[in-house]
């Protein structure tokens, strides 16, 4: 397979060239000008990040890439779906007043916020893929309505996908509700009582009927009935409904890249990852740890596949940082750094499974623009 051209810039900059600067050169370098953005609708895939956590992507890098595609008279839009677990970016609420206290608003981005899967994560599209592991993938609506996929990457590590790249921030993160538990979870949900408040949401929402009240006003699944579409979890706001957290590493890997697979299918796309405060694990955290290896640059590419193996080899080369993880776990240098931090993952699984599945290529050139 033809090697992937992956454009990188460092964070060295002068008087004349600030980072702003920096990242325009880039993208345009990269090509992104040769989307025709006219009159289209663009969702730009971002995380913004979980309160407490201060690792996520500053909103000023978002406001560049707005105003760019806002030049190509494109329609940007800043998205995200919800999420599986309860937090604050568990309805679109929560999500929107997370996203607004971090920076990321109409005011200080050029552009509106959407949460793709709406008010409850219930809202999305059922896109045919026919892969290995899914045969269709529930995208959040406006993601999927979108007429092209930009993606904004924070590059980190990832307690269980090794680390979080493009293909993390579009797989997962384009997933609804239901869509995530099918990614993490290889059976059906599961019921705790104790967190029941018998609001009825979940049996009012489960298409198969599949959800009653038992003599103590607490809701039961009849696991005859229940096809594992993960409604409940997304309906219920006291995490009553709860994923099983069963599947394995290389398994949701692979869903991911089947998950990305679907997100940008027919669709041009363009992907940028930042790879700086590299923490060792997810932005879905409330906090961040000290990050693990030196801020190194950034990164663009037409292909996420070989953006996010560019960005493994840019970390792994890197010195680690005195005090962070890596050093307690006695880290060696030639290791693989995420695979030292988290060694039950298997990032390469991922990849592999993209590739094959036709959404890019490991083989890459790099290009570095100064």
């Amino acid at each position: 397979m033809e090697k992937s051209k992956v454009y990188f810039t460092n964070l060295k900059t002068t008087p004349n060239l600030n980072l702003l600067d920096k990242l325009e050169k880039l993208v345009k370098k990269a090509g992104i000008e040769n989307i025709n953005f006219q009159d289209k609708f663009v969702a730009i895939k971002i995380h913004f990040g979980e309160p407490g956590n201060l690792a996520y992507i500053r909103p000023n890098y978002a406001a560049k890439i707005v105003s760019i595609i806002k030049e190509l008279k494109g329609m940007p839009f800043l998205t995200d779906s919800n999420t599986l677990y309860t937090g604050k970016r568990a309805n679109a609420i929560d999500h929107l007043e997370t996203a607004f206290q971090h920076g990321f608003n109409p005011l200080s981005a050029g552009c509106n916020v959407i949460i793709a899967d709406g008010l409850k994560g219930t809202e999305y599209r059922e896109i045919e893929i026919n892969c290995e592991h899914c045969k269709t993938a529930k995208i959040g609506s406006a993601i999927a309505d979108s007429d092209i996929i930009i993606s904004i990457n924070h590059f980190k590590g990832h307690e269980m996908t090794g680390f979080g790249g493009a293909l993390k921030n579009l797989g997962m993160g384009s997933g609804s509700r239901g869509g995530k538990l099918e990614m993490h979870s290889a059976s059906q949900p599961k019921i705790k009582s104790v967190n029941c408040v018998s609001c009825g949401q979940c049996i009012k929402g489960c298409s198969q009927d599949a959800i009653t009240f038992d003599d103590n006003k607490k809701a039961v699944i009849n696991y005859d009935k229940c096809i594992g579409c993960g409604q409940c979890v997304a309906m219920c706001q006291f995490n009553a409904a709860q994923v099983v957290w069963n599947e394995s590493a290389d398994t949701a890997n692979e869903k991911i890249a089947e998950y990305t697979y679907a997100v940008i299918k027919d669709k041009p796309n363009f992907h940028i990852s930042f790879i700086m405060n590299v923490s060792p694990n997810c932005d879905c955290w409330s906090s961040n740890d000290i990050a693990i290896v030196p801020d190194i640059g950034i990164a663009a590419s037409f292909d996420p596949v070989a953006l996010d193996r560019a960005c493994v080899d840019l970390v792994n080369k890197a010195p680690i940082i005195s005090g962070s993880v890596l050093e307690h776990l006695h880290y060696h240098d030639g290791e693989d750094k995420f695979n030292h931090i988290h060694v039950n993952t298997n990032w390469e699984a991922g990849l592999k499974h993209a590739e094959k599945i036709g959404i890019g290529t490991q083989n890459y050139d790099l290009l570095v623009i100064k």
